[in-house]
């Protein structure tokens, strides 16, 4: 089955009308979507089967006033059907050839400890894993 990955932007927000199950964590809020695509930086990748988004991978450029760009790797998703067919690892691979093209030096991502196929993906690309502590605020 041909899936096509595909950058989207701004004009692009109608490719996420129809998307397969378990592709994003929550259910697309339009305005969300838009003000995502809107902002510089913001980089989406999608894979496509015949008009349905069957993964995805997010990121952003963060820029330092004192350190190379990196692109931070926010979120990746396959619907279950898909899985096992390199569509991750294209998208990924998409991703990244994007930021180096924006400037990017280097990528982070994190990942749950108990997320064996991210962190298979991730290891994969001649990086090892790294510990960290993650504080969330909510308000």
């Amino acid at each position: 089955m041909d899936v096509d990955i595909v950058r989207i932007g701004p004009a692009d927000a109608h490719l996420l009308e129809r998307v397969a199950e378990d592709v994003f964590d929550e259910v697309i809020d339009p305005e969300r979507l838009a003000a995502y695509l809107a902002e510089p930086g913001h980089l989406m990748v999608l894979a496509i089967h015949e008009g349905e988004v069957v993964g995805q991978a997010r990121g952003m450029v963060h820029r330092h006033p004192d350190q190379p760009t990196e692109l931070y790797i926010d979120n990746l998703g396959t619907t279950p059907a898909r899985r096992r067919e390199g569509l991750a690892t294209r998208m990924l691979d998409d991703l990244v050839a994007w930021a180096r093209s924006l400037g990017c030096e280097a990528a982070w991502v994190g990942t749950e400890v108990d997320n064996a196929p991210a962190r298979t993906l991730y290891e994969r690309r001649g990086s090892e894993a790294e510990t960290f502590v993650m504080y969330f605020y909510e308000w």
